[in-house]
């Protein structure tokens, strides 16, 4: 019998803590409480998580640090994370959207919503663990490792910036509309927005061209869309 995926609930305030333990195990996760993001820290190296959700108004420090940090441990940007806050503004929103996070939930929630959005980056999540290369060289996408490699270059690729290289690459030449984008890489209930899309892009092609100068990988289709390009040279 599979094991049930194990959740990391980071949230200071019991009573919010206990509707979230309930909710999750109520839909057959195996969640796990952490009330600071030193106990968080330490769960999280003594067993990764499939999933963790951190509150943004933490005793200890606030999520958006303790996201970078858990990012930064061994296997730590391959858990997909969401935060929960009672922040409603949408500068928190893109703060948390733009550090790479999976979801942005205001509180208050509905606990069966909230699990269903754990639900859906799961199955995200899953769907691309399969190792494969799916671009030939300059291009190497590792989906299982999580790691691209662009003419030879490792690639240092935000969350978000990986699901965007991964979609166009999949398909050059063609032309992917900002709706498709959001609707591939960012999860269907999230609060994303057309220039989030854009944001991402900007700073994918920096990163890009900062190996190719001269190489445009990714095309702009004005008023339409974005795509890889098809004819990338053997060599920069």
């Amino acid at each position: 019998m599979p094991s049930k995926p194990r959740i990391l609930v980071v949230e200071d305030e019991s009573p919010i803590a206990d509707t979230l333990l309930y909710a999750l195990t109520h839909e057959g996760f195996q969640p796990e409480w952490c009330a600071s993001a030193a106990a968080a820290l330490a769960a999280f190296q003594r067993e990764r998580p499939a999933l963790a959700i951190l509150d943004v108004g933490l005793p200890d420090r606030n999520g958006f640090e303790l996201f970078r940090e858990l990012q930064s441990l061994p296997g730590g940007a391959d858990v997909p994370m969401l935060f929960l806050t009672a922040r409603s503004d949408e500068i928190d929103r893109v703060v948390g959207l733009e550090l790479g996070a999976d979801d942005y939930v205001a509180k208050p929630f509905s606990p069966r919503e909230l699990a269903a959005r754990v639900r859906a980056i799961l199955r995200r999540s899953a769907r691309g663990a399969a190792p494969q290369q799916i671009a030939p060289a300059p291009v190497e996408v590792d989906l299982e490792r999580h790691r691209v490699r662009y003419y030879g270059v490792l690639l240092d690729l935000s969350r978000y910036e990986f699901g965007l290289l991964r979609e166009l690459a999949s398909r050059p030449g063609r032309v992917f509309s900002r709706e498709e984008l959001l609707s591939r890489v960012w999860d269907a209930d999230s609060d994303s927005f057309d220039r989030t899309v854009d944001a991402h892009v900007k700073t994918l092609r920096a990163k890009l061209k900062a190996v190719a100068p001269d190489v445009e990988a990714i095309r702009t289709l004005r008023g339409t869309g974005y795509a890889w390009s098809e004819d990338l040279p053997a060599r920069p």
